[in-house]
């Protein structure tokens, strides 16, 4: 490869890898799923022969899952999904396995961050695993002759599965992905608790601040913004939301949170965190009217629900408050603070870590038995988007229960039989 891995791009990678790997055995203590199917992957190897490219957080709970990965037999090519989310030390503890090559590096430019996904695809990915989806846009776009070659892909977040859905309803997507977001082991818990405790308690470290009192407003209430309402409010914040669809806008207000549009939350809220998965979410008009002192965060996957570009048309100044706040002066003199530069901010903030290691255990168990799925039953899947398969997923559930000690029950047969069957009447 012509483009350097990150072992290459530090000044001291031995010290760094040995920083790293402290940060991913300390994280794989608390991963009992990972840790059971390491054992399986290794002694079976189910991905011997396999080449996968991967576009991640790349931090200590993501590094478990790549070695996981690399123990099935696999050889892993893998970057990062946002400039701002890598940790350098735990990339270089990654790229001194012998069967992984990591290009992720914090803090690079666009033009850095898209030769880094390039340099993942010269690998010639057998199987993605993505994170927002820009490796497989860039694999559709300028890598087709790969495509014949792929078996299929995972997506991880809200953002990359929407893109992925719209790709596959233009009928421009070319290979079997699994949205692995959109299942139960993901979204009810990494999407709600894992977004909801991560952002919280970056936004409190970065800025030193209580909940206790404040008016925080989310927008949007998906999985993703009822995580936040809920943590918040276990915080003692009033809670605002603000919603384009109707129905949760209803669930939100039946949940007991005030809802109303954001033209209206602007002049109220103290904190906005914003989790829709779309663009300009709060623009001028909102700056206008909000009071000083705010903060803005966006726990969404692009930076492009806070538009910074009206914010700095509106500044007359612009100065770090403290690291990872900016603070956007006002002709008035009021001062809007963003943090982690409008990027997602449990990830991209000079402090943060991310989601909790026990949640990042089970998303990250079912991106591994998906990978497998692949490789073990990949012609059963045309190209286009992919539910998980449910026994997938059930397996997981499974682990965790089994390892936290955890006994339920199981349905009889007259149950079962009972449950699918149409005949059975009053």
């Amino acid at each position: 490869m012509s483009q350097p891995s990150i072992t290459a791009r530090l000044d001291d990678p031995e010290a760094a890898r040995e920083e790293g790997r402290r940060k991913m055995d300390w994280a794989m203590q608390h991963m009992p799923i990972l840790q059971s199917l390491s054992e399986e992957f290794a002694s079976e190897r189910p991905l011997d022969g396999e080449v996968v490219g991967m576009a991640m957080h790349v931090e200590a709970k993501t590094a478990n899952l790549v070695e996981l990965l690399a123990e099935g037999g696999a050889e892993v090519a893998i970057t990062g999904c946002n400039p701002l989310s890598t940790h350098d030390d735990v990339s270089a503890a990654l790229d001194a396995h012998p069967q992984i090559t990591s290009y992720a590096e914090r803090g690079v430019d666009d033009e850095q961050y898209y030769a880094d996904i390039e340099a993942v695809i010269g690998h010639e990915p057998t199987i993605t695993v993505d994170d927002g989806m820009d490796m497989v846009a860039a694999i559709h776009e300028s890598h087709a002759e790969l495509i014949e070659t792929i078996v299929g892909g995972c997506e991880e977040t809200t953002t990359g599965v929407h893109r992925l859905r719209a790709m596959d309803a233009d009928g421009e997507l070319n290979y079997p992905v699994f949205a692995v977001n959109d299942t139960p082991m993901k979204t009810l818990f990494d999407n709600v608790h894992g977004t909801g405790e991560s952002a919280l308690a970056t936004i409190a470290m970065t800025t030193n601040l209580s909940w206790a009192s404040k008016t925080v407003v989310v927008a949007g209430y998906g999985y993703c913004g009822k995580g936040v309402a809920k943590k918040a409010a276990g915080q003692n914040a009033n809670v605002v939301v603000t919603e384009v669809e109707p129905r949760r806008a209803l669930e939100a207000h039946m949940e007991g949170y005030d809802v109303m549009p954001m033209a209206e939350a602007a002049k109220e809220g103290d904190v906005f965190i914003t989790t829709t998965g779309n663009r300009d979410v709060i623009t001028r008009e909102h700056f206008e009217v909000m009071q000083d002192g705010v903060l803005l965060a966006n726990a969404g996957h692009f930076d492009v629900e806070v538009n910074l570009d009206h914010l700095s048309d509106l500044a007359v100044d612009q100065y770090e408050a403290r690291d990872g706040v900016e603070a956007y002066e006002m002709a008035d003199g009021r001062r809007l603070n963003v943090l982690a530069e409008g990027r997602l901010v449990n990830l991209a903030a000079p402090i943060a870590l991310g989601h909790p290691v026990e949640v990042m255990d089970q998303s990250f168990g079912v991106q591994a038995v998906c990978v497998r799925e692949l490789v073990e039953n990949g012609e059963a899947y045309d190209a286009g988007v992919h539910d998980v398969p449910d026994d997938l997923d059930r397996e997981v559930a499974e682990i965790k229960l089994a390892a936290e000690g955890v006994e339920f029950d199981s349905l009889s047969d007259a149950q079962a039989e009972y449950m699918n069957s149409w005949d059975h009447g009053t």
